[in-house]
């Protein structure tokens, strides 16, 4: 049997592969968040893996701000965030958000197209609709945590947490409060399909994730508020709008 200390170390003295492991180190990460995430969620369900979740983030954030920081030499405030990023102007923190939120739905498809292209479109869907039941419900939690919403009727703050999802910076949309007790969604232009219809395909038929994402939102915003699908891919739209969801109490 070899002796365990003549195995060498690993050369950590060349440039590419510290730079490799920097990046990787990133990846890892987001993996391992991940899959606390998941456990969290086996064990005590989602509604209180949100709740912990919510406890975690901005610790972890924090953290990792000011380790980086002391490395690579810019300055945080006492929450972690990064001093320079705080100095920007308002134009360019919406071009920045714009950007992260078109990387958000950007990842989003590359795990639903390498998911399609290995196991086929039914696992893909089941995949995207299961992730879906668990993102939406959380984004209206960092929605909740994070702003101010309206009180009063329940679609009220529904239409407020609506135009603070990632989506809204995505896409192009209208709310319409039909009554006290409905409101329209629709979404006027989607880019997911205006690239498909830019590539000569088929609409993508994203009816049940549409569902699935729009009725635990709304449900999680209130509870009272049921949802109803107007019309998504496959179903026929007219052109002013690619999908449309109705929420009622």
């Amino acid at each position: 049997m070899a002796d365990p200390e003549s195995v060498p170390q690993p050369d950590l003295q060349s440039h590419d592969d510290l730079l490799t492991l920097i990046l990787n180190a990133f990846h890892r990460t987001i993996v391992h968040y991940a899959h606390w995430w998941q456990e969290v969620e086996r064990e005590k369900g989602l509604d209180e893996c949100i709740a912990i979740e919510q406890k975690v983030w901005p610790v972890s954030f924090g953290l990792q701000m000011k380790r980086l920081g002391k490395v690579l030499g810019f300055e945080v405030d006492d929450e972690g965030l990064p001093v320079a990023l705080k100095n920007k102007s308002a134009r360019e923190l919406r071009e920045l958000l714009d950007a992260l939120s078109v990387n958000w739905l950007a990842n989003d498809g590359i795990w639903f197209q390498a998911v399609e292209n290995t196991h086929g479109m039914d696992i893909a869907k089941t995949c995207n609709d299961s992730a879906w039941s668990r993102f939406s419900p959380f984004e209206a939690a960092c929605i909740e945590a994070r702003h101010e919403l309206p009180p009063g009727p329940p679609l009220r703050k529904l239409a407020s947490a609506l135009h603070h999802r990632l989506y809204a910076h995505v896409n192009e949309y209208t709310i319409e409060h039909l009554d006290d007790n409905t409101l329209v969604l629709r979404m006027n232009k989607c880019r997911v399909q205006s690239a498909r219809e830019r590539r000569g395909l088929d609409p993508y038929p994203c009816k049940s994730g549409g569902t699935v994402e729009y009725t635990t939102f709304a449900h999680a915003v209130d509870p009272s508020i049921t949802t109803e699908c107007i019309g998504c891919p496959p179903d026929p739209h007219p052109d002013e709008w690619v999908c449309a969801w109705k929420f009622s109490v």
